[in-house]
């Protein structure tokens, strides 16, 4: 079994080459390989020459690069490393340092195990630790995730997380569309469409940063995910 890495990077000069580092050490459950599957946004700062000089410095293989010729947005690039991917299960990865990869393994185990098709790593459930940030953005987190579970009859804790990992056939039963930040709803949506799929949810560990540590998510996207769970849902 091959786990594919995807991550979508903009404008992530300063954090991008400790993610990678992050990823490459991680050693995962049954034997099973990876390969991580980079793709660079049209990034304005050097994020471009943090990713060639680590690979040239440390690569053994396993990373593949990519650009994108303009800027798209997050969801156009999952969608580009999604397209890549030859592993037999895909997680999806930022390249800041919010998720931490060493917990790749908590979320591969029901898959191994045959139990599930598709993880979501909770930020709101277990023990593990997790940075006090934002009142008003737990709240309209819990609101989308609240939303979208009332449509697709999921009872997810966190629709908007990050981590989440599935096979990689389940992308034979959808076209994935939305080029920001939509692309959690949107595909939370698809998922739960799929008949007979086993969707199970874990907890994480969550080491959030602010915006002026470089954060891009703002209000329009939280107005965009509404749309998205309705668009989605209701009128597909």
């Amino acid at each position: 079994m091959k786990l594919s890495v995807v991550i979508p990077a903009y404008n992530e000069a300063k954090t991008i080459h400790l993610i990678l580092r992050k990823v490459l050490a991680v050693v995962l459950i049954e034997g099973i390989e990876k390969e991580i599957i980079i793709v660079d946004d049209c990034s304005t700062d050097d994020t471009k020459g943090a990713i060639q000089s680590f690979i040239a410095r440390y690569d053994d293989g396993s990373i593949k690069y990519f650009e994108q010729p303009k800027n798209k947005g997050k969801g156009a690039a999952i969608r580009r490393g999604f397209e890549e991917a030859s592993g037999d299960v895909i997680v999806i990865q930022d390249a800041d340092l919010e998720y931490d990869p060493e917990e790749y393994n908590i979320l591969l185990r029901p898959i191994v195990m045959g139990a599930a098709d598709v993880v979501y790593g909770s930020r709101f459930i277990g023990g593990n630790p997790h940075r006090i940030l934002f009142f008003w953005h737990s709240i309209g987190n819990k609101f989308l995730t609240f939303l979208s579970n009332m449509f697709t009859d999921l009872n997810l804790t966190d629709m908007e997380t990050c981590y989440k990992m599935f096979r990689r056939e389940l992308l034979q039963h959808f076209t994935l569309e939305e080029n920001r930040f939509g692309i959690e709803p949107e595909i939370t949506s698809k998922f739960a469409r799929i008949k007979d799929v086993r969707i199970y949810e874990v907890g994480i560990s969550y080491y959030g940063r602010t915006f002026a540590e470089g954060k891009k998510i703002n209000w329009r996207d939280g107005f965009r995910a509404i749309y998205c769970i309705l668009k989605y849902n209701l009128f597909r």
